[in-house]
């Protein structure tokens, strides 16, 4: 009987209504198998899926005023204008071209769609802008927002670079090689050097092996004096540190970052540069704010705690009986919250000792992963992160990038104390050598020089992430790539 009605059946199939558990559904990728072929014998498997959902990352606005040390693109008779690649490589300096040029290939970079008819309302009643693909050949707009894949960003792991030299105020051959090769520019003026986490800035009694020491020893190539700091770093953090060579470069360095009035010169070049000067620093902190960007204004003072030794930053009270000082932070959010943790950038408008620690701490609520000084509340909770085995979206068994030859555990989040995750990414200074040429040509001979002004007016440097940061980043975005 089933064999006569055979096709009968057939035909309503699909209107059968089968009941499911609410609890355990099936999964409709299982549903169906589909003959696959794979080194040249067929079985049966499941049908090819489509693309996992990607964790993006967002790009600052573009901004108004000329991309430092960028030289826009011109056509006839229009203004210049800088395309989608030329911005997101600009931004990404350390990152091959190759890399970026592929995700544009793929069709992974978007771009907020100006279009009114673009809006999409999310869960909680408020409206979003839409994303939309974008060629390599878009033409930015001032506040046009980009997105791309965290995979832009990651990077192999290394460790051949991540000695810390020896306690020792005469470096042998190998550490003043490792010293140079931290070295990213020098010039007549300044040295700008990728310091290595764990190495202090400044040196004491019982600390030889501080930058200053190791830099006056080994940085002072063909000068008499070694290179002198500028603006200092916590020994635990990492990033672009800046250092002058002669008086006169110190000097301008030390006005270029205070924070008193400043007064304006007569040259507008100068006076442009010196209003681009900025630092963006890269941080991993436990949460998220509440709000994707805005501005920490903040003032802090310090105290001392019941050993009447140790210092502590904190954030001033209101009442006006204690010594502070003006605070003042930008932040954005740089992607969505995973596993607990969110990237954040941090542009700081003032120059306080531990001020992005204590604003991510207690103005945000967010400490930096690795702050066990103003996040120890979080730390004393802490559990690392779990191992990725699954994909969270399908639960499918996940095989972790690692890389060779290194232990993922140490000082990332898959630690049981894991470093500080606070690193100064990028810093944008006028060119002091330029400044400092022009000013002993003028005062001798009044007569232009192209060969100095074929010189860049500001300078952008660029610095890749510590092996622990990198390892975090890598293990974090893996988890929607």
């Amino acid at each position: 009987m089933w064999h006569n009605v055979g096709n009968i059946v057939h035909q309503r199939m699909p209107f059968v209504v089968r009941h499911f558990s609410r609890l355990s559904p099936p999964s409709p990728a299982c549903a169906e198998q589909v003959i696959r072929v794979s080194n040249n014998i067929a079985h049966l498997g499941r049908p090819k899926e489509g693309p996992k959902p990607r964790q993006l990352l967002s790009l600052p606005p573009f901004p108004a005023h000329p991309l430092a040390g960028k030289n826009s693109v011109t056509t006839d008779g229009q203004n210049p204008h800088v395309t989608a690649i030329t911005w997101i490589k600009y931004y990404f300096d350390e990152i091959p071209g190759s890399v970026i040029q592929s995700h544009f290939n793929k069709g992974l970079v978007q771009m907020d769609s100006p279009n009114l008819n673009d809006l999409s309302i999310e869960n909680g009643g408020q409206t979003k802008l839409r994303k939309r693909k974008i060629k390599h050949n878009e033409v930015m707009k001032v506040g046009a927002r980009v997105y791309v894949p965290v995979s832009v960003a990651e990077s192999r792991i290394s460790k051949r670079f991540d000695t810390i030299p020896s306690g020792t105020l005469y470096p042998n051959a190998d550490e003043i090689e490792y010293l140079q090769r931290l070295v990213k520019y020098k010039d007549s003026a300044i040295l700008v050097l990728n310091k290595p986490p764990k190495l202090p800035v400044k040196g004491s009694l019982p600390v030889h092996n501080s930058m200053d020491a190791l830099a006056a020893a080994a940085l002072s190539y063909d000068y008499d004096e070694g290179p002198k700091m500028v603006h200092r770093l916590d020994r635990e953090s990492s990033g672009l540190l800046l250092m002058g060579r002669t008086k006169e470069s110190i000097s301008r360095l030390h006005w270029l970052f205070s924070d008193i009035n400043k007064a304006t010169s007569l040259y507008k070049a100068w006076n442009d540069a010196c209003k681009a000067t900025y630092q963006r620093y890269w941080a991993l902190v436990i949460g998220s704010p509440k709000e994707m960007e805005g501005v920490i204004s903040a003032p802090l003072s310090k105290v001392l705690l019941n050993d009447g030794k140790t210092e502590r930053v904190i954030l001033a009270h209101q009442s006006g009986f204690e010594p502070c000082q003006e605070a003042v932070t930008k932040y954005r959010v740089l992607g969505p919250m995973i596993n607990g943790c969110s990237w954040i950038e941090l542009h700081p408008l003032t120059s306080r000792k531990h001020q992005l620690r204590v604003h991510c701490a207690e103005a945000l609520g967010t400490p930096i992963v690795g702050d066990y000084k103003y996040g120890w509340f979080v730390h004393r909770r802490w559990k690392q992160m779990p191992r990725v085995d699954f994909e969270p979206t399908t639960r499918e068994p996940y095989k972790l990038r690692r890389p060779k030859g290194l232990d993922v555990q140490k000082g990332s989040v898959l630690s049981k104390v894991p470093l500080l995750h606070l690193h100064c990414r990028e810093l944008v200074l006028p060119n002091i050598a330029k400044s400092l040429e022009l000013d002993n040509q003028k005062s001798e001979i009044h007569r232009p020089n192209t060969k100095h002004s074929s010189k860049p007016d500001v300078l952008r440097f660029v610095a890749s992430m510590p092996s622990h940061m990198k390892i975090s980043w890598n293990l974090m975005s893996s988890y929607l790539v």
